[in-house]
């Protein structure tokens, strides 16, 4: 991709037509999905970007529906009543909210009850919510494909722990394989009799079957679920991490390791206190962190990461079409930021076209930040000036956003920061530092002062902006204005160009269009 004016960006590249303009994404503009789980009930509404959720709303009641299953063979009435409740919520606000009729699964309680039928039939005559349930290796199947809503052909296994049950899928090259599942459910685990010896017992002969079912399994492990996540939440408070976005997080087996010696060493009100994950789920943690020792010792996965996303997001990805489903979503979902709240949509790909050359050299993983950072790099500019900033660098470091790991995310950040910016001293980012080279910070703050410059020669959407030419043997960076441009090279433009230059150690080569006699 080293041309400057790639035909294939104004087709069907990632500036092309806007995803979300086309009716089939706009079908999916609002879709409301309730997941009623063993241990959670909740409902999320999808708006926006189709290819990247936005969260329109989200919300989550613990009810315990699968408390004392094992040994009841019964839903928990007081849960059920709690769940009830909820479900009839979630119908009015879907029904404010325009979502048109709910997609709502449930998954191990509800199929395992033998009340589960009863349950299902009073919540249609309650609630006129038709309540679908799911088997174990369609949950793993759902989960998945919430997994490669964020992770684009993605390989690895995928791990969702829920209440009730534990579920298992491979994924590779964007594609979900084999699927298997299991009674790994921390509730269940709490009503093994026996102690803790007698849980190790299960877990791994259980974990061993499902290896001989599933066979090596040695690349990335994805954890999905709230006890998963809520083992991120603490392993982070003990490494003292400083970026809170679980989705991404990674963590080794060393860390696993170390993050469980913690759990047993603290309790419970400890944990709470350092990691704020709630009570209800912080009960469940002992349980799946046992469960979370074994899967590692039995997979051996080469890292562990935290998805965000799953069987929710699994169902949004359900209904999207296969082009939608190959679109980037870091992309989708940063173009549409750009036509939401940026002042000349459409001016993101006129800057990226311009200031291409001086990135001519990085890969196309990094080209990916370079184009997200030319969508996102007006869509602040409602913020106070003298938060504009970081107020960008929150945006990118806290949204919202797939297809980007945390390094990414600072990395991002950084150079949106150097839009607004000439120095990164005294700002959120000091925090984040450790997360990315020096190296990294260097190019996000060439990409930064690029932005603050380019933006300077703001005309519209289909505008020659000129052209920028770099030579970094020679260190020379030259700078052809246009006709349509060259009278906005200011005193202003000037000083950031010189900033430019003064970035990269190159000499300002200036070249103003010929005069007409």
């Amino acid at each position: 991709m080293d041309g400057v004016n790639d035909p294939a960006e104004h087709t069907d590249g990632p500036f092309g037509r806007p995803l979300f303009d086309s009716p089939e994404a706009r079908a999916l503009s609002r879709v409301g999905v309730v997941d009623v789980g063993s241990n959670s009930v909740r409902l999320v509404v999808f708006d926006g970007a189709a290819r990247s959720p936005a969260y329109f709303f989200n919300e989550k009641i613990m009810c315990g529906l699968g408390a004392g299953l094992a040994v009841t063979g019964r839903l928990n009435p007081e849960g059920r009543k709690r769940a009830l409740d909820a479900l009839r919520r979630f119908s009015l606000l879907a029904e404010g909210m325009g979502t048109g009729p709910l997609t709502a699964v449930a998954t191990a309680a509800v199929r395992e009850a033998e009340d589960g039928e009863a349950f299902r039939a009073e919540v249609l005559r309650e609630t006129g919510i038709r309540l679908f349930v799911i088997d174990g290796p369609e949950e793993a199947r759902l989960s998945a494909q919430g997994v490669l809503l964020g992770w684009p052909g993605a390989y690895g296994l995928v791990c969702d722990m829920g209440g009730g049950s534990m579920e298992l899928a491979e994924i590779n090259g964007g594609r979900v394989g084999r699927r298997v599942t299991s009674p790994l459910g921390p509730l269940k685990l709490r009503d093994i009799k026996g102690g803790k010896k007698a849980r190790r017992a299960h877990i791994r002969a259980t974990l061993d079957q499902l290896r001989a079912d599933l066979g090596e399994q040695k690349n990335r492990l994805f954890l999905v679920g709230g006890s998963w996540r809520a083992f991120a939440r603490i392993d982070m408070a003990r490494r003292g991490y400083p970026l809170h976005v679980l989705h991404e997080y990674r963590m080794s087996a060393a860390d696993v390791r170390a993050t469980i010696k913690h759990i047993e060493k603290h309790g419970t009100d400890a944990l709470r206190a350092q990691s704020g994950v709630s009570l209800a789920r912080i009960a469940l943690v002992p349980y799946a962190a046992e469960v979370l020792r074994e899967v590692v010792r039995t997979f051996r996965p080469h890292d562990i990461a935290i998805s965000s996303y799953g069987i929710r997001e699994g169902l949004l990805y359900e209904q999207m079409p296969q082009p939608l489903r190959d679109r980037d979503p870091l992309i989708e979902a940063c173009r549409f930021a750009e036509a939401k709240d940026a002042r000349l949509p459409g001016f993101g790909r006129v800057l990226y076209n311009f200031i291409l050359p001086i990135f001519k050299s990085v890969g196309e993983e990094r080209l990916r930040i370079v184009k997200a950072a030319c969508l996102l790099h007006d869509v602040s500019w409602r913020a106070h000036p003298d938060y504009r900033a970081e107020d960008c660098f929150d945006n990118a470091t806290r949204a919202n956003l797939g297809g980007l790991n945390h390094s990414e995310r600072v990395w991002l950040g950084l150079a949106l920061l150097y839009r607004y910016s000439n120095k990164r001293e005294g700002t959120r980012f000091e925090a984040l530092a450790g997360l990315i080279s020096e190296r990294e910070r260097f190019e996000a703050e060439v990409l930064g002062k690029a932005l603050r410059f380019a933006a300077m020669l703001w005309l519209k959407d289909d505008a020659h902006m000129g052209e920028l030419r770099w030579y970094p043997k020679r260190k020379v960076l030259e700078l052809r204005l246009s006709p349509e441009t060259a009278p906005l090279f200011g005193e202003v433009a000037q000083t950031r160009f010189a900033a430019l230059c003064s970035a990269l150690g190159a000499r300002a080569d200036i070249r103003m269009p010929a005069q007409r006699m």
